[in-house]
């Protein structure tokens, strides 16, 4: 089973690093983002507000990610990574929705117990109120997955034939950093949608095509590409510990697995 452990424990472990790492520039992200604008949504203050959800959903789920990603690529070679990372992210937004939804309120709210929120979330919604954004995240990690994991499978190829060897975690942490900006660059605009629907507490919640027209008959195409640059910046950074974070953890624990 070192297949399947394995991998669940050092996704476990890189996703709960890079996120800690991370999250003052995501909170500036989502700030950015959000409709009511970067100082009523808190500004510079209290960048590490909502940590808590982080802590306890990072970990599960990009464990849930890397042990399903390496469950489907024994299936088939090289070519099903890109459809093994995608069915992955889905699987792991079982847990990221929630603790995405949690967290960007209470980055944006002024509200720092996430008990309150999580209580004000069920009391409106209900358990269901927690998958608010759901299929926008999905439609957002899909062509994000698409162009990350192929992309950092391809450089550690390059990379790994220049040299003659396999990757170093340095060298797998670099191909990452530089597969997570694009695929983040790319994808900004379906995070501003989902930012705009999880933050919209309002019972008649619009879709994702709606709020896709407002924000585009608002700001333009300027509107969906607000925060293009700290999103770009995190997910570099971020690919650069997470995939450094989980090559290293791998190495490290192959004893443990065998």
């Amino acid at each position: 089973m070192d297949w399947f452990g394995q991998p669940l424990f050092c996704g476990a472990a890189a996703g709960l690093v890079a996120d800690l790492t991370l999250y003052p520039l995501d909170t500036i992200k989502t700030r950015l983002q959000s409709s009511e604008g970067f100082t009523a949504a808190g500004g510079m203050r209290n960048i590490y507000r909502g940590m808590g959800s982080v802590i306890i959903g990072s970990a599960p789920s990009a464990a849930l990610f890397f042990s399903t990603y390496n469950a489907l690529k024994r299936v088939a070679a090289v070519a099903v990574n890109a459809g093994a990372a995608c069915v992955s992210e889905v699987v792991a937004c079982v847990i990221r929705v929630p603790t995405e939804l949690v967290k960007q309120r209470a980055q944006t709210k002024h509200v720092n117990n996430l008990g309150i929120i999580c209580r004000m979330i069920y009391n409106q919604s209900g358990l269901l109120g927690f998958y608010q954004g759901f299929f926008i995240t999905v439609f957002r990690e899909i062509p994000f997955s698409l162009i990350e994991y192929p992309l950092w499978e391809v450089l550690k190829q390059k990379v790994a034939g220049v040299w003659r060897r396999q990757c170093t975690p340095l060298e797998s942490a670099a191909c990452g950093s530089i597969s997570g900006s694009i695929a983040a660059a790319v994808t900004t605009p379906f995070d501003v949608v989902k930012t705009h629907i999880m933050l919209n507490e309002s019972t008649s919640r619009p879709g994702i095509a709606a709020t896709l027209a407002k924000i585009w008959t608002t700001s333009g195409y300027r509107g969906l590409c607000v925060g293009v640059l700290p999103r770009s910046a995190s997910t570099g950074i971020g690919g650069f510990v997470f995939f450094g974070a989980y090559d290293t953890a791998m190495l490290l624990s192959r004893n443990l697995f065998t």
